[in-house]
C-alpha cells in the first residue's frame, strides 16, 4: 500500500479549545503532520491522537505531545500509529495568540 493523505486542512485555534481535526475508521498506519511555523514565544500547542483498542471500546489517548514557543523545526510528525478501528486527531493551543495550523494525516 502506498502513502496517501487520509485528511488535511488548516485549523484556526481558539485558545484552550480542543479542536478535532479528523476522525478516520480505515485500517492503516497513520502519521499526523502539523505545521507549527506560525508559533512565537509564549505560544503552547498540544497534539493528541486517540484510538480504540478494539471495536466497541471508547477512544483513549494513544499519543500526546506539547510544543512551546517559536519552533526551529516547524513540521511536527507524530509517531506511526497502527489502527484497525478508529483514529481521532486533535489540536489544542493552550497559550499565546491564536494561530493557524495547516495539518495532514498520512496513511500507509
Amino acid at each position: 500500500m502506498g502513502l496517501v493523505s487520509a485528511a488535511k486542512g488548516t485549523q484556526v485555534a481558539v485558545i484552550s479549545t480542543e479542536h478535532s481535526l479528523t476522525q478516520q475508521t480505515g485500517i492503516g498506519i497513520y502519521v499526523l503532520v502539523v505545521d507549527s511555523s506560525a508559533m512565537l514565544a509564549g505560544d503552547s500547542l498540544t497534539l493528541r491522537i486517540k484510538t480504540k483498542s478494539q471495536t466497541g471500546a471508547s477512544s483513549k489517548i494513544a499519543y500526546e505531545i506539547v510544543h512551546a514557543d517559536a519552533q526551529a523545526a516547524p513540521n511536527k510528525y507524530s509517531v506511526p500509529v497502527p489502527v484497525d478501528t478508529e483514529i481521532i486527531c486533535t489540536l489544542t493551543q493552550t497559550a499565546g495568540v491564536a494561530r493557524s495550523f495547516p495539518w495532514n494525516l498520512l496513511r500507509a
